[in-house]
């Protein structure tokens, strides 16, 4: 850079406000992954789930125990995010140290990209923007799905670079870069790759809308400009030819998308998740109430394209449940990004959002931290009973739900899998749905104790259609097919059931009994 070039990038750096240094941006993008600083394994529901088919996929050649149990297949699927990277830095530096890390860049990159969106936008970044960083610890993302959520970090970085490239006029090479672009974020997941599309249809209808264009013309060019990410399209459907099952369905349910708007930011405490999530309704509501506020219309018309999407979307996807539920975060993010000032930015005003903003911003992740440490304190002092279990070790997981609905998210619901991550053993709360797994069970001696759902029951004063009771499930298991049942957060059963089986740890309400 010459002289007069860095000088230059010096005085439009200091001209900026507070908010939008680099310095306030880099901690914002750090902030966003210390939430996940202190757990050694991310306390998300589903993720030791997914880590258990990640040491399948590591050691399954080298591991007679996981090859009585396993088998592993590659395909050219749309959920492969994590699955590729653990299968680059697993082998350098181990299977929960490679894991931890990919999943703490997943809030980094995210983060990144919600700010480069917002930057080439509104060619400033809002002090409103930071309203949208607390959705990246969304209910998907704590949930667990972690290739979805990459898939998404991908697909915001992505748009931040489609934006610029259409602002600077490089539609050729935009064209050609989205190719290859489009094809990696699918393959992170399905999903992103169609959020993606979404946001760079939306976002050049309005930019050739902007030059002058008639709105069906330019929803036309816009169309012509994405199907350069087509490709995925044929891919997907090679991939359902080839997949049976996986149903799609339950669609138009208005009283589950309302549940998920309200647990946008579900984590333990369900009035202060509650009204984080109203804290964002405040915001966009005065952004149309106050006459400083307005919002882009680039912005504001692929959040309404997401909005009509999370609408149509039906709650369950090739099998997958939650569809629809996995969009809102991101939808309410867009929506926030998409707010700036109607005209010249209002020092005062600025700096008043901007330390609201950041104080959300603090809190939330604040409270993200205390509740991840707590379950990752809690998922620690149960692994312990992994100790008792020898190598290859059969494993029966009974995790209960309590009666009614629970707002803390279920986090030891999975657990169980941690059995084949230590022990090349087997557990059975793996997934068993075609096409989107690229694990598949051998070991089907357990009968219906095989598989996800059965680590999950009731209490047996709440019986429900999917789930056992715990007595239910402990009468009914399988003793010879197993060789510990691993009793998860289980507040009462019958004793009865387990005469017979020989207690070996204990924790709480957690209990750990040996079978032969």
């Amino acid at each position: 850079m010459t002289n007069a070039a860095s000088d230059q990038a010096q005085a439009i750096e200091a001209g900026r406000p507070w908010w939008e240094s680099r310095v306030v941006l880099a901690l914002v993008i750090f902030a966003a992954a210390v939430p996940l600083l202190y757990p050694a394994i991310p306390p998300l529901v589903d993720l030791p789930g997914h880590m258990g088919r990640y040491r399948v996929e590591l050691d399954l050649t080298s591991s007679p125990w996981l090859q009585q149990y396993f088998n592993y297949h590659w395909a050219a699927i749309g959920n492969l995010g994590v699955d590729l990277a653990v299968m680059a830095l697993g082998p350098v530096i181990g299977l929960e140290p490679a894991v931890k890390l990919i999943v703490l860049a997943i809030p980094t990159l995210t983060a990144a990209g919600f700010l480069w969106v917002a930057r080439e936008v509104h060619g400033r970044i809002p002090p409103t923007t930071y309203f949208a960083i607390p959705f990246i610890y969304g209910h998907p993302f704590l949930f667990g799905f972690v290739n979805f959520a990459l898939s998404m970090a991908l697909a915001f970085l992505a748009f931040g670079l489609w934006l610029r490239l259409g602002r600077l006029g490089r539609t050729r090479l935009r064209s050609a870069l989205f190719v290859p672009i489009s094809v990696a974020v699918f393959f992170a997941h399905t999903y992103g790759w169609g959020v993606l599309g979404l946001l760079c249809f939306s976002a050049e209808a309005v930019r050739q809308h902007d030059r002058g264009v008639r709105w069906f013309k330019a929803g036309i060019n816009a169309a012509v400009q994405a199907s350069v990410m087509a490709l995925p399209i044929l891919i997907t459907i090679i991939w359902r030819t080839e997949a049976h099952g996986g149903s799609t369905g339950d669609w138009f349910n208005l009283e589950a998308k309302l549940l998920w708007v309200k647990t946008a930011l579900r984590d333990r405490w369900s009035a202060f998740d509650l009204a984080s999530v109203a804290v964002a309704g405040v915001v966009l509501a005065e952004a149309l109430r106050n006459r400083h506020l307005t919002f882009s219309r680039n912005l504001a018309f692929s959040g309404l394209v997401l909005v009509a999407a999370f609408l149509l979307i039906p709650r369950i996807v090739f099998g997958s449940a939650y569809a629809d539920m996995r969009l809102v975060p991101y939808t309410i993010a867009v929506l926030l990004l998409a707010i700036r000032f109607r005209g010249e930015t209002t020092r005062r005003l600025g700096t008043a959002l901007a330390v609201l903003a950041l104080a959300y911003v603090g809190i939330r992740l604040g409270s993200n931290t205390i509740s991840l440490a707590a379950a990752a304190n809690d998922q620690q002092d149960k692994l312990q009973a992994l100790a008792y279990m020898p190598e290859g070790s059969r494993v029966a997981g009974i995790y209960e739900l309590p009666c009614g609905v629970q707002w803390a998210l279920p986090r030891n619901s999975h657990l169980g899998s941690m059995v084949i991550v230590r022990r090349h053993g087997f557990s059975n709360d793996q997934w068993v749905m075609e096409g989107l797994n690229l694990l598949d069970l051998k070991y089907w001696k357990a009968g219906r104790f095989t598989a996800d759902p059965s680590n999950i029951v009731r209490p047996d004063v709440c019986p429900d259609r999917i789930h056992r009771t715990v007595d239910a499930a402990l009468a009914e298991l399988p003793r010879d097919s197993f060789d510990f049942v691993w009793m998860l957060d289980v507040a009462s059963y019958d004793p009865k059931l387990t005469t017979g089986m020989q207690p070996v740890w204990r924790n709480g309400r957690s209990i750990l009994y040996r079978l032969h």
